[in-house]
C-alpha cells in the first residue's frame, strides 16, 4: 500500500529521487505548469507527442480506442507520476488519451528541454527505465488475468492493485483514493458495466466494500484477498 501517491519519503517523486531538493526545484521550474479541469483532455491518442507531463496534483486516466472503436482504460497516473516520456523521446504519436479525473495540475516539458535535463541528471534515465519496466509488468499481469481468471476474480485483483498504488488505511478499512465509477472499473478490467455493478453490489451486501464520495473503501481486505486467490 502506498500512502504517499508514488512519492518518496521526502515528498520527491520516485522518478526524481536522485535529485536534491534544489535540483528538483530547478527541474520542475524548467517546465511549464498547466491546470486541467476535471473531465478535460490533456492530450489525445494519435496527436504528435510534443510534451511529457508530471502530475503535481490530481489524477489522469489514460485510455485508448482499439480497432473495434471500444475505449480501454490503460492506467491511472497519480500525483508524483510522469507520463508520455517514451513517446516524446521517440518523437512519435501519443498512444493514449489523457483525461483529468479531477482538477489536476501538471508540469509539461518539451522534448528538447527534457532531453537536456536527462543528460544533466543521468540518474533520472535509470529511474524512467525502471518505471517503464514496472508498468510493462503491470500490463502483462493484467493480460494474464484477462486470459486465465474469472471476471469476478479480475475485479478483486484490480481492487488489490489499486490498494497497493493508491490505498490509504482508515479505521473502517482501506480507501482507494481514485474517484472510480463502475464504468471506469469495467473499462479497466475489460468487462461489462452490468457485471461490475452486480459483483460490487454483492460484495457490498457481504460487508466487503462500501462507497463514499466516489471512493471505494475495502472494509474486509482479507475477504477480497481470499476471493482473488481462490481457484
Amino acid at each position: 500500500m502506498n500512502n504517499k501517491d508514488s512519492q518518496g519519503d521526502a515528498g520527491i517523486p520516485d522518478v526524481f529521487k536522485e535529485l536534491s531538493e534544489q535540483e528538483l526545484d530547478e527541474f520542475i521550474g524548467s517546465g511549464r505548469q498547466n491546470a486541467v479541469k476535471s473531465g478535460n483532455v490533456l492530450f489525445v491518442q494519435g496527436d504528435p507527442a510534443d510534451r511529457c507531463y508530471l502530475v503535481k496534483q490530481g489524477r489522469l486516466k489514460l485510455s485508448r480506442v482499439n480497432e473495434d472503436g471500444k475505449e480501454v482504460t490503460i492506467r491511472y497516473i497519480s500525483k508524483g507520476e510522469i507520463t508520455a516520456v517514451i513517446t516524446v523521446i521517440k518523437k512519435s504519436e501519443y498512444s493514449v488519451t489523457a483525461r483529468a479525473m479531477e482538477d489536476t495540475l501538471v508540469v509539461a516539458w518539451e522534448q528538447s528541454v527534457f532531453l537536456k535535463l536527462m543528460k544533466r541528471f543521468p540518474g533520472i534515465t535509470v529511474n524512467i527505465l525502471t518505471m517503464v519496466l514496472t508498468r510493462l509488468d503491470d500490463l502483462q499481469d493484467r493480460y494474464s488475468e484477462l486470459c486465465t481468471e474469472q471476471v469476478e476474480q479480475r475485479i478483486a485483483l484490480t481492487l488489490l492493485r489499486f490498494i497497493r498504488t493508491s490505498g490509504t488505511r482508515r479505521s473502517d478499512g482501506i480507501c482507494i483514493n481514485i474517484p472510480l465509477s463502475r464504468q471506469d472499473l469495467a473499462e479497466y478490467i475489460g468487462t461489462t458495466l452490468f457485471t461490475v455493478s452486480r459483483t460490487l453490489s454483492d460484495w457490498k451486501k457481504r460487508g466487503w466494500i462500501k462507497s463514499e464520495q466516489k471512493r471505494l473503501i475495502i472494509t474486509d481486505p482479507h475477504a477480497v484477498v481470499s476471493f482473488a486467490e481462490k481457484i
